[in-house]
């Protein structure tokens, strides 16, 4: 009963969301003020649009800030077709780009990209924007909005803009905002010069800021004043801000060594899986995470309107894909080959081929890109000199659920059970009644699933292509060996620690030589420890 309630509940629930879907589109569409200003843009006269800006400043709308902005960058559109203004956020436009109607937020896939003219403003336009952005900016209710404003007047400041800065401060609630209206007043107060004590003050302020602004305003201080004292407290300050540099680009290198090593842990740990289990040395694994890959960009192209919704429909589907695939090449071939890893070896690299070339054969040869969805894309802004792309960021956490969803796989299902008794001591595993064949089975057809998973994450970073598997399978096979064969927990180690070396040495020895140099630590390391860093235990890995 309880369960039937529960289940008209949400039905009801998803019944009211769909009906109130037109109606949410509806309102937007009959906003009066858009729609009004939609049509003076549409005009070709001039005048038209400065009326179109004075309209919507004057309005107080909440999309005024955005609206300009839009209209500064060159982002709004008129659609020839149907008359009406879209977002392209594009520097050009070409087909295939998703173009989002100004007024219903309706997207479109531009098929002719001449069906779409830029709305043009001449300077004089871009300079009345400029003034009502900072005016309409300070004083509206985001924070955020407020911050772009202070950061839009501290990029052309004039008399004016401090005028309007000093006046908003006293009333300003937000501290970052409210910091960085201090820092544009530090700087006017730094370069007119006068009082001495509010010229330390200024160089105070400033010293606590990241602002490029602040340390160029610092640097040129420095170089012109004549004052000694003050000179020399805009040296340390200059070298406080620098130690801050450093110190956040260090965590900006952590990040990005971090991301990569979320991509080395997606493409190893399925390997970890059947070469830790199976003993099967797998060279088409990269071209299961290219089948994957593969996977993402057709449910893509299937799902042209939804980008956001096909990346998450793909990852179960390359799962599926990729492990029908690795299913069918165990009990085809590799099923044969078991004790013998030479074999193996040259078996799957025969395999890596011919899927390669089926895949050239059914896309073509050349690379396919998959969007990004726009919840992937952006960044998260700390300060001016450390902020972390959400694509990235979003590739660390997958990384992690597909670790502990398959952690909980091996330690707490009746499959994981068997794959652990298998590795451990396969006989063993038989005397007691393990169908270790169709564990084989199984294992083979889990690590490629996990490849496929793989290839969707790495169809977010880099371009889908016939050899994208080759790029990453020595890498898995590093990673693999270097953290334990057949242990996932080594796995995420010997990822994670792999990819922040990596980047750590890039800056000072450049791309090439540091994977060399991380392929000589292993080559050293293998020597001291052969078994990894987690060994596999159980008898069979005794003997």
């Amino acid at each position: 009963m309880l369960k039937r309630r529960t289940y008209s509940f949400f039905s009801l629930l998803a019944l009211l969301l769909l009906l109130a879907l037109p109606f949410a589109a509806q309102a937007a569409e009959d906003d009066p003020v858009l729609s009004e200003v939609e049509t003076l843009l549409l005009s070709s006269a001039p005048q038209d649009r400065n009326r179109a800006v004075e309209l919507l400043a004057s309005s107080q709308h909440p999309m005024a800030f955005d609206f300009f902005a839009l209209l500064l960058d060159g982002n709004l559109y008129i659609n020839r077709q149907d008359n009406h203004l879209y977002i392209i956020e594009a520097v050009s436009v070409s087909a295939g780009q998703t173009a989002r109607s100004l007024l219903t937020d309706a997207e479109v896939i531009v098929e002719r990209p001449r069906d779409f003219r830029r709305v043009a403003i001449n300077n004089a336009q871009r300079t009345q924007i400029r003034r009502v952005m900072a005016e309409t900016g300070l004083n509206a209710d985001s924070s955020r909005t407020r911050l772009k404003a202070v950061r839009q007047l501290m990029s052309d400041p004039d008399a004016d803009s401090i005028a309007l800065i000093r006046q908003a401060y006293t009333r300003e609630d937000s501290n970052r905002v409210r910091d960085l209206m201090a820092v544009a007043l530090a700087i006017e107060t730094l370069t007119l010069g006068g009082d001495e004590a509010a010229m330390r003050d200024a160089i105070e302020t400033l010293g606590d800021s990241l602002e490029p602004r602040a340390r160029n305003a610092l640097v040129q201080f420095s170089q012109t004043a004549e004052n000694t004292a003050l000179v020399a407290q805009a040296d340390k300050a200059l070298i406080s801000i620098e130690q801050s540099i450093r110190f956040y680009k260090g965590l900006e290198t952590v990040y990005f060594g971090l991301s990569l090593g979320s991509v080395l842990v997606l493409a190893a740990i399925g390997l970890a899986i059947t070469f830790g289990v199976m003993g099967v040395i797998n060279m088409a694994h990269g071209e299961l995470i290219m089948i994957g890959a593969y996977t993402t960009f057709v449910i893509q192209q299937l799902m042209p309107n939804h980008i956001g919704l096909s990346v998450l429909v793909a990852i179960p589907a390359a799962f599926v894909v990729s492990g029908l695939v690795g299913i069918a090449i165990e009990r085809g071939v590799i099923r044969f080959l078991y004790g013998r890893p030479l074999e193996t070896l040259l078996a799957t690299f025969g395999i890596s081929l011919i899927l390669q070339q089926a895949v050239r054969s059914i896309f073509s040869p050349l690379n396919k890109t998959v969007e990004t969805p726009s919840w992937m894309s952006g960044m998260l802004e700390f300060n001016p000199v450390f902020a972390i792309t959400l694509n990235r960021l979003y590739i660390i956490l997958f990384c992690l659920l597909v670790f502990f969803a398959l952690l909980l796989i091996l330690k707490r299902t009746a499959l994981g059970l068997q794959v652990r008794a298998v590795s451990q001591n396969r006989a063993m595993a038989r005397a007691m009644g393990v169908r270790s064949e169709r564990v084989d089975m199984m294992t083979f057809g889990l690590g490629s699933g996990v490849a496929g998973i793989a290839g969707v994450a790495l169809s977010q970073i880099t371009n889908v292509g016939p050899n994208l598997g080759q790029a990453y399978i020595i890498d898995s096979f590093m990673v693999v060996v270097f953290g334990g064969v057949g242990n996932i927990w080594g796995t995420l180690v010997a990822g994670m620690t792999l990819g922040v070396a990596n980047k750590i040495m890039e800056p000072w020895a450049g791309a090439v030589l540091a994977k060399i140099l991380v392929l000589v630590f292993i080559i050293l390391f293998i020597q001291k420890k052969p078994r990894g860093l987690f060994p596999q235990r159980g008898r069979a890995a005794e003997g």
